[in-house]
């Protein structure tokens, strides 16, 4: 094979090879957009459920507060389980400040 073929098949390898390069370049940016993206997206995701929890919660207290002013001889048993959501309220704000 002459020489200028084989600098000319050399040149067209480095061609090839340059562009897969970029491509790769331009593809692991991508891939590392898509990991931050993906960040973001659970960690709003995550702040959606505690809103999701906390209404629930309030969904609950408003239960209980309404059942206690309608029914007087149920008070015992929900102010026990009034006691119970406290204690368990207590145990999450004790775990959160560990």
């Amino acid at each position: 094979m002459p020489k200028d073929a084989q600098l000319q098949q050399l040149q067209h390898i480095e061609t090839k090879l340059r562009k897969l390069l970029d491509r790769y370049a331009e593809v692991h940016q991508r891939l590392s957009s898509a990991q931050e993206e993906i960040k973001l997206l659970e960690t709003q995701l995550e702040e959606k459920d505690q809103q999701i929890k906390n209404f629930q919660n309030q969904e609950n207290i408003v239960k209980i507060v309404d059942t206690i002013a309608g029914n007087p001889a149920n008070s015992t048993e929900l102010k026990l389980k009034l006691n119970e959501y406290i204690r368990e309220i207590d145990k999450c704000i004790a775990y959160l400040r560990d």
